[in-house]
């Protein structure tokens, strides 16, 4: 083959490898929404929208997020302001568009941006996904992320008609939905009107006391719960997500516990401190703190011990695994005949029919704690 023949098929080759890459590399994800998904610098602090977080959970070099939601916009404003069209100059095939509206399209005072959830809702939401599959891209659309109002002990659903209009419309024409109102409605029910709280915007030293604005941790968590449900629309979304996404609690969360065998506990241990000499014919005097010891069903024991000055806990052979680990101080490690000094973030794993022992060094108390196999009846 001829020197220059050879060249052109090395460029052909190299150019197809380059567009595939740049294919590949070149998805992104638009984010058409309201101020609970657009994006606020630190002026604005604590308050965050979903979509500032939504990168955080996906692959850049996969996927890449362009959010262009905007506070105060509905279906309708959000695309007779030319916000729409600038997503259309950009979107392309096997690009992803999620949608979600629906706060501001309930305000009725304003007929710039209300509509009616029966009819003109849907429509104008049916322009974000005819333009997406008009590109080649996937719309999915997002149910209107829930706001944190309590009303004598129960989360109030300000988004139903439109909740109920998206769900329909996902249905008759066959779109992805996200049903966010839910997903988020549970998981602000499972933590209760107090612990809730943080999760949206309250500055009390501000005066602030926001339940429709997230903050960061309340951001990242309605992040997590889109991704989450995207990945059950479309599990090969999975091999480009980089955070844990198991997020969130059904609607049965709080019946569950209210219905758990065992009840799930806090406890001190200061409750639970008992002197005691070094274990196994040790030296010294120790404090031990038996952990949840009379939980039943509990596969494990948990315990702390402190290592006073001078205390030990003797050489013994085990019968089963245990682990230590060294939360304070400093100590002299023995396991199978071989020594280590150990302090702060070591730990210590002795598997059944090893033998070892510890000794506190130094003037602080050597702190411990302690899990094992509980003893089966």
């Amino acid at each position: 083959m001829p020197m220059t023949t050879r060249l052109l098929s090395l460029l052909l080759i190299l150019a197809c490898i380059a567009g595939t890459a740049q294919a590949e590399a070149a998805r992104r994800v638009f984010l058409a929404g309201d101020s609970t998904v657009a994006e606020y610098g630190p002026e604005r602090a604590p308050r965050n929208g979903w979509g500032q977080q939504l990168q955080s959970f996906l692959d850049p070099a996969a996927l890449e997020v362009r959010n262009h939601a905007i506070g105060g916009r509905s279906s309708r404003s959000f695309i007779e302001e030319g916000r729409l069209d600038a997503i259309a100059r950009e979107l392309r095939k096997g690009d992803v568009l999620l949608v979600q509206f629906g706060h501001n399209d309930a305000k009725i005072e304003d007929p710039t941006r209300y509509t009616d959830p029966s009819e003109e809702y849907p429509r104008w939401l049916m322009r974000y996904v005819e333009l997406a599959r008009s590109r080649g891209a996937t719309p999915i659309l997002v149910s209107p992320v829930s706001r944190r109002i309590w009303d004598f002990g129960s989360l109030l659903d300000t988004h139903a008609r439109y909740t109920d209009a998206i769900r329909a419309l996902a249905a008759r024409e066959q779109v992805a939905l996200i049903d966010l109102n839910a997903s988020s409605s549970a998981w602000i029910r499972a933590l209760g009107d107090e612990a809730s709280r943080p999760y949206f915007e309250h500055v009390p030293e501000r005066g602030v006391r926001d339940d429709t604005h997230l903050s960061v941790a309340g951001a990242t968590l309605v992040a997590c719960l889109v991704v989450r449900d995207w990945k059950a629309l479309d599990p090969s979304l999975a091999g480009h997500v980089v955070r844990d996404t198991d997020c969130g609690a059904p609607p049965t969360a709080r019946a569950d516990r209210a219905a758990q065998a065992h009840p799930s506990s806090v406890v001190h241990e200061r409750d639970f401190a008992r002197q005691q000499p070094g274990p196994h014919g040790g030296p010294g005097t120790t404090t031990g703190y038996t952990l949840f010891a009379d939980a039943p069903g509990l596969p494990f024991v948990m315990r702390k011990r402190v290592l006073h000055p001078g205390a030990g806990i003797g050489l013994h052979q085990h019968h089963k695994d245990e682990i230590y680990y060294v939360l304070e101080g400093r100590g002299r490690y023995v396991l199978d005949g071989q020594a280590y000094d150990v302090g702060p973030g070591h730990a210590m794993l002795t598997r059944s029919g090893s033998t070892h022992a510890i000794e506190q060094v130094g003037e602080e108390p050597l702190v411990l704690m302690l899990a094992y196999p509980a003893k089966t009846p």
